[in-house]
């Protein structure tokens, strides 16, 4: 028995401002969830839906999560910077050196996301969008590989990621040192159970987890071990 990866979260106080902004540039169908703000599905059975639930907390520090997205070629790189900064993303800076290929923005939320360059040979295959890139540790690398049964396509220099066996994004775990979480993490997971949520709930707490309570939707709130907190629905359908 697995979970699987029902959404990425991404808090946002104006979730239909920064859905749209995701489903222009990904040129994937936005749809509304009166309860949990809006959601971008994916375009493959391999791919994971984005959903943007309010928060109505100002985003004051760095995520500690971002996606990126990948680049054919220069052209194609300058190409999705120019669509990006049209749609409302601007550039910023988190520290990235000159001589770096990848290119730092935010979307009208304040998310960081990337947008690499043709040289990224890490993300071959994966698609426009390319992955999940986290800061976290090699044991919470393996927490999620278990918890998902996504196998670690990567375990070096205590950097880890994992993908799905159809293929499509990784989700990546960059090692220490790690960033402080600032209070609330604005990235999370949503998972869905295969079968039995209860039996799930179990599962995922052998693995490592720890029970953090219940949502205000019925989902049970846990923490993988570096404390982030993610959500297991009960009613994934209706959520």
């Amino acid at each position: 028995m697995t979970s699987h990866l029902f959404a990425v979260c991404f808090g946002a106080t104006e979730p239909l401002r920064v859905g749209r902004f995701w489903s222009a540039i990904l040129g994937r169908e936005l749809v509304h969830d009166p309860r949990h703000g809006v959601m971008v599905l994916p375009d493959d059975d391999s791919g994971f839906r984005l959903r943007f639930p309010l928060m109505p907390e100002p985003k004051v520090v760095q995520n500690r999560a971002h996606l990126e997205l990948t680049s054919d070629s220069p052209e194609h790189q300058r190409q999705t910077i120019a669509r990006a900064l049209d749609l409302g993303a601007r550039h910023i800076d988190v520290g990235q050196l000159p001589e770096e290929s990848h290119v730092v923005l935010a979307d009208p939320g304040g998310n960081e996301f990337c947008v690499l360059g043709p040289d990224n040979t890490f993300l071959a295959g994966c698609g426009f969008l390319g992955d999940l890139s986290c800061d976290g540790s090699r044991d919470v690398g393996y927490f999620w590989s278990g918890a998902l049964g996504w196998p670690l396509v990567w375990d070096q220099d205590e950097e880890t990621a994992i993908q799905s066996p159809l293929g499509g994004p990784k989700i990546t775990w960059g090692g220490p040192p790690l960033m402080p979480n600032g209070g609330r993490d604005r990235v999370t997971f949503d998972l869905a159970a295969d079968d039995d949520p209860g039996a799930e709930v179990d599962r995922l707490l052998s693995l490592g987890a720890e029970r953090v309570g219940d949502d205000h939707d019925g989902a049970v709130v846990l923490a993988d071990p570096d404390g982030t907190e993610f959500r297991l629905l009960t009613h994934p359908r209706a959520a």
